[in-house]
Order: C-alpha cells, then sequence, then structure tokens
C-alpha cells in the first residue's frame, strides 16, 4: 500500500512541478533559474510541514513527503542549472543560485517542521 502512496503522490507531484516551474520562468525573464528555486523551496517547506507534524510510518508521510515533494523538487537540475550558469560566464548567478537555494531550503524546511509540530502534535 506504501508503494501505492508514493506512486500517487509522484504522479501528483512531477505535472506540479512541470507547471509551476514553466509559470515562474514566464515571469521573470532572464537567464536565473527562478522555477526551480521555487519548487525546491516549497518541496522543501512542504516536506518539513508533514515531517513535523506526521511519523515516517503513515501514509500521509509516502504520499504527501516521499511522493509528491520527491517528484516536485529537483536536485539534479538544481545542480544543472549552477553548471550551466558558470558556463555561460554568470559566475555570480550561479553562487547566487546555490547559496540562495539551500539557505531558503533550509529555511523552508525547518520552518515547515516547527509550523507542522505545532499544529498536529
Amino acid at each position: 500500500m506504501t508503494l501505492l502512496f508514493v506512486a500517487i503522490g509522484a504522479a501528483l507531484g512531477a505535472p506540479a512541478r512541470y507547471l509551476t516551474d514553466r509559470a515562474i520562468q514566464r515571469l521573470h525573464s532572464g537567464h536565473f533559474p527562478f522555477g526551480t528555486l521555487t519548487v525546491n523551496v516549497a518541496g522543501s517547506l512542504v516536506l518539513g510541514l508533514v515531517a513535523g507534524g506526521t511519523t515516517t510510518t503513515t501514509g500521509v508521510y509516502a504520499l504527501v513527503g516521499t511522493g509528491f515533494c520527491g517528484a516536485l523538487t529537483t536536485y539534479s537540475t538544481f545542480g544543472y542549472e549552477t553548471v550551466r550558469l558558470l558556463e555561460q560566464d554568470a559566475p555570480r548567478r550561479a553562487l547566487a543560485n546555490a547559496v540562495v537555494s539551500i539557505a531558503a531550503g533550509l529555511g523552508a524546511a525547518a520552518a515547515g517542521v516547527a509550523i507542522g509540530a505545532a499544529l498536529w502534535q
């Protein structure tokens, strides 16, 4: 049953990632990967909410945490886009992407855990 929850969550998270990334990138002209930054920070917040409010043995965690957030967020695209910025001779943008992505993701996850714990425990 857990595998089914993960698959359903992933089936929802992957299109959400694609649609969100495209919508955000349309709003921002330029070469900075705002779409990937947005989905990664949002996914970190949601995962923190779930982790702070549930246990790892529940179907909710499998559905939302592993499935949805696993498909929504993307470390590989973050890494690729950072390298691409370096290749385009934009080292400041590459550094900003790395620093902001990591700091905002960690902050969002920590906030999510705190909020989730306060709301559901």
